[in-house]
């Protein structure tokens, strides 16, 4: 890189869009999802093609290298670069327009592929394409990669789908590229007419050959497509700021054939012949994948097969002849038409690409050699010679992908941190391109070549055809600018790689990470860079993750910016100042440590823990906010009030504006929030005056007085009692003050925590003695005692011994009082599944007891926003609003008030509760212990 001086400011002089240099716009943009990384000079959001056009000639000036990224969740390493990024996310994301009638639309660069097909939706029409990142992977990256999907044996790759592309090249030209020569740059035609005999004999012809550029999609044979053979190009010959994409008929109705087989080769060898019937996909995946069984067929490995008809029964119809076609074949079958099941599943699959990176052991497993593709029929014999290859290098993979098309991805457990894994790394490779040629395949089915195999392309095109990839390469970018070290003339496959700047040694922290060894690098290193945090909904099935990022779309809230600016603080050479490091706190403060990342990311980063861990050293020795002291230490201001008996008097102060307001900012509370009321009668108190009438004589349980029941909302409490009671449980609560620490742990006061967790532990010392369950009301701290306190204290075996005790109010009715009859409430419900409930605990039980009292429906996803003392913090409170009419306020504004016989809206959190309090509008939630408290009573 040369004459870097002066880049920032003349890009500033040429631009409309944003242009930032910063630490953290750099450190975020070291990776995308491969294994490698390189540290970017600084990052652009073009605003439209004048942009991108003064920012090459600026850069090709300079000497600056380009490379274009949209979600960054390559995994060849060719959305990472040295030089500038453009991010085209930001302002390049429009559909231009959408003609149903013409079956195109154009598009810049950075829409979002979900965004596309929902566009096309009501036309009936879809974008073919899918990868399994459809939800947050860009046109411009899918057309960069010439990214495929599972439905690519109905509608074929991306290339199969573009008319025309705008581009401009490497040498600054702007080009239209379609068929025929038209647009092409100043001698190419020459270049490829003068090789024809080598463009019709040097490549593979299988339906998934992305490796190397398309070149013999300009053979006159072939009709002269240029927008085709720019298609895989992965941003090294000119920067697309505009396509026109086709689309096509999208079914009507959906069935998909579950098959399952005894084993993966079975499945594979089985794979090709499904495709006569003329099914939309053919996915394979093997059980050793799967996290849970739900809705799968027996079997050791599986088959998705989807089928599309103008009706419900056209389409059962068609995967039911698959399913009979094959009936000799599988071990077990089935075929769902309701479109929730068919999520369910798809899920499954879709999040291979997350759980490939676990091996079942928990060792940690790479990419690399995610995407080879060899002819559909040598599927199973290719798989067989791989999975040998594997074992004759001491490795671990497990194969899933695209069966029908030949495709199969796969993480392999490589040790990238020593030099002798990295060597075996290297060997591997080698030995795998071979392999995979032999059996007349491609290097690459789907993701590009980026840095993981340009290296090898001789291996499967010999030296002349790479020789004329370099001569094509010069023709568009003469001054070689454009993502250089990319497909022709790459990088060694074994360098940049992303470990290479991270610690050896374990870092002293003070969570336990017992998933990762112990070992806080390991924890961030989870992060592969998949990127499902960067969705814009929740999605389906009431998922959380990631509740910052969808209020602000940036990519530093998103759960994966977070683990990059981690990574790079590990690193040292970008965020250099360690824990003390300013650019991680701001990027970590709008973390609602919801921990849906811990549920919903692929990987199970959590990240409410990772912040924990840093405000815990961040401010070791220093001041706090104010907020860390005055809703940190939440359960000792609670008490004393309790103990001085001066909740009223509180109550009045905090009712008397000017008061209210010093209070607030002393205590770094949001002036927009109102302050919690006291409870006149704390909860505790309640239980040990009252007289109850008869004791149950069933089994004893020990009820958790967290520090929000027993002092804020302690009629829930009361209610609990009840419900309990009238199920023939006894009801014990614990002796003395209890509390599980998630105040201090939420605001990284870990010493602190600690110090509560085993006090705590000490008085609850009688009650481990007994076989009693602890049932704990309010979610946050069910999951801290679940986790947290486990976590914290993993040399404490009572830590383990109480986290095992812990019950939700739902789950304890089950297990100790089945017969039990809950009162028939008989009305639909809307609310919404607590994040902690969602991510740590689970709510299955909590769904059976509502359908058990006819409480109807289903409650939303996301996170209300409040998230314990995140939403009363000072700044905090436009992310919260936003958080909140995701999901809940809508839901909540659409049911009739209670009175009139319409929906129950539950809330079993208290920030839940108290979100809906202060910002639905008068709406009252209520935890479902109050609700089946009120029907007992006949209310």
């Amino acid at each position: 890189m040369s004459d870097l001086g002066g880049v920032e400011e003349e890009l500033r002089g040429a631009v409309r869009g944003e242009v930032d240099f910063s630490v953290t716009a750099r450190a975020l943009n070291t990776m995308d999802a491969s294994n490698y990384r390189r540290v970017p000079l600084g990052v652009l959001a073009p605003r439209d093609a004048d942009d991108v056009a003064a920012a090459l000639a600026v850069c090709r000036e300079r000497g600056v290298p380009v490379v274009a990224r949209g979600a960054g969740t390559s995994i060849a390493g060719q959305a990472t670069g040295t030089g500038l990024v453009l991010d085209f996310t930001r302002h390049m994301n429009r559909i231009v327009s959408l003609d149903a009638e013409s079956r195109t639309a154009v598009v810049q660069p950075g829409v979002i592929c979900d965004g596309l097909r929902g566009a096309a939706a009501p036309h009936g029409l879809t974008f073919g394409p899918d990868p399994s990142t459809h939800n947050r992977c860009t046109l411009g990256g899918m057309i960069g990669n010439n990214s495929c999907g599972s439905h690519s044996v109905a509608w074929g790759t991306t290339a199969d789908n573009v008319a025309s592309l705008s581009v401009v090249s490497g040498a600054g030209e702007r080009l239209t590229l379609g068929q025929g020569w038209t647009g092409a740059p100043e001698g190419l035609r020459a270049l490829v007419e003068g090789e024809l005999e080598l463009l019709r004999t040097g490549f593979p012809e299988l339906p998934r050959r992305i490796s190397g550029y398309a070149l013999d999609a300009m053979l006159p044979e072939r009709g002269v497509d240029l927008a085709r053979a720019f298609c895989g190009s992965e941003g090294t010959l000119g920067v697309i700021t505009e396509a026109v994409v086709r689309l096509v008929d999208s079914p009507r109705a959906r069935a998909l054939a579950v098959l399952g087989y005894a084993d993966e080769s079975a499945a594979a060898e089985a794979a090709a012949g499904l495709l006569p019937y003329g099914p939309l996909t053919v996915e394979g995946m093997a059980a050793d994948l799967v996290r849970g069984s739900e809705g799968l067929p027996k079997g050791g490995a599986w088959l998705f097969a989807e089928t599309g008809g103008a009706s419900e029964s056209e389409a059962r119809a068609r995967a039911e002849a698959i399913t009979r076609a094959v009936a000799g074949d599988t071990v077990d079958s089935v075929v769902v038409t309701d479109p929730a099941g068919q999520r369910v599943l798809w899920r499954v699959r879709e999040d291979a690409s997350g759980t490939a990176t676990r091996m079942p052991d928990g060792s940690e497993a790479w990419p690399g050699w995610e995407d080879c593709a060899v002819p559909p029929a040598r599927l199973g014999a290719y798989l067989r010679d791989f999975r040998g290859l594997l074992a004759e290098h001491g490795l671990r993979g497990t194969p899933y992908g695209h069966f029908g098309d030949g495709c199969i991805h796969v993480r392999i457990d490589f040790d990238l941190m020593s030099e002798v894994g990295v060597r075996r790394f290297r060997r591997f490779s080698e030995d795998l391109a071979l392999l995979v040629v032999a059996h007349g395949g491609s290097l690459s089915g789907e993701h590009g070549d980026g840095q993981a195999r340009a290296e090898l392309l001789p291996t499967m095109y010999g030296a002349d055809l790479v020789r004329l990839f370099e001569r094509v390469k010069g023709v568009w970018d003469p001054a070689d600018v454009l993502n250089p070290g990319m497909l022709v003339r790459p990088a060694p496959l074994d360098s940049n790689l992303r470990f290479d700047p991270l610690p050896r040694q374990p870092v002293d922290v003070a969570f336990g990470y017992p998933h990762d060894g112990g070992d806080f690098s390991a924890a961030v290193r989870r992060c592969v860079g998949v990127a499902k945090c960067r969705t814009t909904s929740a999605g389906s099935g009431g998922g959380v993750m990631c509740p910052s990022f969808r209020a602000t779309g940036e990519e530093e809230h998103s759960t994966r910016g977070r683990a990059r600016l981690l990574h790079e603080m590990l690193a040292g050479d970008v965020v250099t100042d360690g824990w003390r490091s300013e650019e991680v706190r701001d990027a970590l403060d709008l973390c609602l440590s919801c921990k849906g990342c811990r549920s919903d990311c692929p990987v199970g980063v959590d990240m409410a823990t990772y912040k924990a861990e840093f405000l815990h050293h961040h401010y070791e020795g220093r001041r706090r906010p104010a907020a860390h002291y005055a809703m940190g230490w939440l359960p000792l201001w609670l008490r004393l009030a309790s103990r001085t008996r001066t909740a009223g008097a509180a109550n009045a102060l905090a009712g008397v504006g000017v008061l209210a307001s010093l209070a607030k900012r002393v205590g770094g509370i949001a002036p927009e929030r109102e302050i919690p009321r006291l409870a006149g009668e704390t909860f505790r108190r309640w239980f040990r005056e009252r007289r109850p009438a008869t004791a149950p004589e069933g089994p004893t349980v020990v009820l958790w007085p967290d520090t929000f029941t027993d002092h804020l909302s302690p009629a829930v409490g009361r209610a609990a009692v009840r419900v309990l009671e009238d199920a023939g449980l006894r009801v014990v609560v614990p002796p003395g003050d209890v509390c599980c620490g998630l105040t201090y742990v939420s605001t990284g006061q870990l010493d602190r925590a600690r110090t509560v967790m085993r006090r705590t532990l000490d008085r609850m010392g009688p009650l481990l003695d007994s076989d009693a369950p602890l049932v704990v009301l309010e979610p946050s701290c069910a999951a801290a005692l679940k986790s947290d306190l486990v976590e914290l204290l993993p040399g404490d075996e009572r830590a383990g011994e109480l986290a095992a005790r812990v019950r939700t109010f739902a789950s304890v009715l089950e297990e100790l009082a089945p017969e039990w009859s809950p009162p028939r409430i008989g009305r639909p419900v809307v609310g919404q599944t607590h994040c902690h409930q969602h991510a740590v605990l689970g709510d299955a039980a909590e769904r059976r007891l509502r359908e058990k009292a006819g409480l109807v429906g289903e409650l939303s996803g996301g996170c209300c926003g409040l998230a314990g003392n995140f939403g009363f913090e000072a700044g905090h409170y436009e992310v919260s609003v936003a958080c909140a009419e995701e999901q809940l306020l809508p839901a909540v504004r659409s049911a009739a008030p209670e009175p009139e016989g319409g929906p129950v809206i539950l809330a079993d959190g208290f920030s839940c509760r108290t979100q809906l309090e202060q910002l639905g509008e008068g709406s009252r939630g209520r935890h479902l212990a109050e609700v089946l408290a009120e029907g007992l009573d006949g209310g």
